[in-house]
């Protein structure tokens, strides 16, 4: 029977999260200053918005040949030098003499991140025994939330001294660190000729001997296009509305006239909320199926949204924030966990990859459309056209995903 194997997370450990949790402090040290470092390094707002989205930019343009480079070289591998890359893109920042170099850089971090997010996400698809999934993912997603809370904190401490140049050594630091923790990452064993056992063990170039010539990604996708355009819509629209929520807060708080300490309090309530619930909704997704994760997060989402703009005041938004993150929470890991689960096994990383480039391309759509509909009309419209696509992710989920964990 699923679920009563002798596996846990004590057999993953610091090994496997040790690295996710480092590469997501480094990053959440410097998503915070980026503009700031863009306005120091001559570059107008508007201009220091935008280089900002680079790192967004650089995931999804790097998600098609990350899905190439790890089924070339394997996870473990592709991990290490990720990181160490990032790395090497933190030094470029700090260095940096003029905007270009600084633009470039931040580019450089998010191509990185692809590479290492997709890596961890196959890897863990591979070691995890299929009824223990959800949680070691959604584990992932915690410790992914744990490093960005806890990251603009270790930057903040350490810009005292160092100034701005502060949260990239923070950056340098952790990402350097995942790269050195990576080495202890253990190998994973390939499987054999669809057989379904493992037998081969991946040299230290991070492919199996013997292995077959890895798929096209348009044969993939070419096979999966029904789970692309149904559960994976659903998944755009996920990271869409979640891309947004981090958008629509402090927006508000701001129309309701509040000061950034407190709109700060508001967010981080939220973000509170949100890191609580993560094992409990790996062990609903693990228990019950997918659907009991998938279909909540995004509908309490949708409200949550379809309420803010009727916030009129602090304490209501406290609690519409508090909602959007027991929503959000409730979701933790579901995307990577759905990644994993219609993955076909001879050609992970290369579905991962246009999974991966759905999300990616969700993550940039949801601020785009709220801005686009707030300059026609208001914010609350935009707020409220957002909350209506949750609603409609939510169908197709509910329509599409399986009611049983099976």
């Amino acid at each position: 029977m699923p679920g009563t194997g002798g596996f846990g997370l004590r057999d993953l450990g610091l090994r496997v999260y040790g690295p996710s949790l480092l590469y997501a402090l480094g990053l959440g040290a410097i998503m915070p200053v980026i503009a700031l470092s863009a306005l120091d390094a001559g570059a107008s707002v508007s201009a220091s918005a935008l280089v900002v989205t680079l790192v967004g930019v650089g995931s999804l343009v790097m998600n098609v040949p990350a899905a190439l480079l790890t089924s070339r070289f394997g996870e473990r591998v592709s991990m290490i030098v990720a990181a160490a890359v990032a790395a090497v893109a933190m030094v470029a920042a700090i260095v940096s003499p003029n905007l270009w170099v600084l633009s470039s850089a931040v580019l450089l971090v998010g191509m990185a991140g692809s590479v290492f997010n997709l890596a961890r996400q196959s890897y863990l698809a591979e070691a995890v025994p299929a009824y223990f999934r959800a949680r070691a993912m959604s584990t992932l997603g915690g410790t992914l939330r744990i490093g960005a809370f806890v990251g603009p904190f270790l930057s903040a401490a350490v810009m005292v001294p160092l100034g701005l140049a502060g949260a990239y050594w923070v950056g340098f630091v952790a990402m350097a660190g995942a790269a050195v923790v990576g080495f202890a990452v253990p190998d994973l064993p390939a499987r054999a000729g669809g057989t379904g056992t493992t037998t081969v063990v991946r040299a230290a170039s991070g492919a199996p001997a013997g292995a077959p010539r890895p798929e096209s990604m348009r044969r993939i996708a070419r096979e999966h296009a029904r789970t692309y355009a149904t559960v994976g819509i659903g998944v755009f629209v996920l990271a869409a509305v979640r891309a947004t929520r981090n958008v629509v807060l402090p927006l508000w708080s701001d129309h309701l006239g509040l000061d950034a300490t407190m709109a700060a309090v508001v967010y981080g309530i939220s973000a509170a909320v949100d890191v609580i619930v993560f094992y409990p909704a790996g062990h609903v997704m693990d228990r019950f199926g997918r659907i009991y994760s998938a279909v909540p997060c995004l509908l309490l989402l949708g409200v949550a949204l379809a309420l803010l703009p009727l916030a009129a005041d602090v304490q209501a938004l406290a609690w519409v924030g508090a909602l959007m993150g027991f929503g959000n929470g409730l979701g933790t890991g579901i995307v990577m966990t759905l990644g994993a689960d219609y993955a076909p096994a001879h050609a992970r990383p290369q579905f991962l990859g246009i999974w991966r480039l759905l999300t990616d391309a969700g993550m940039m759509a949801g601020p785009v459309a709220l801005s686009a509909v707030t300059a026609v009309a208001t914010l609350g419209a935009g707020i409220f056209v957002v909350a209506a696509a949750a609603f409609v992710g939510t169908g197709v989920f509910a329509y599409f995903l399986p009611r049983s964990r099976d």
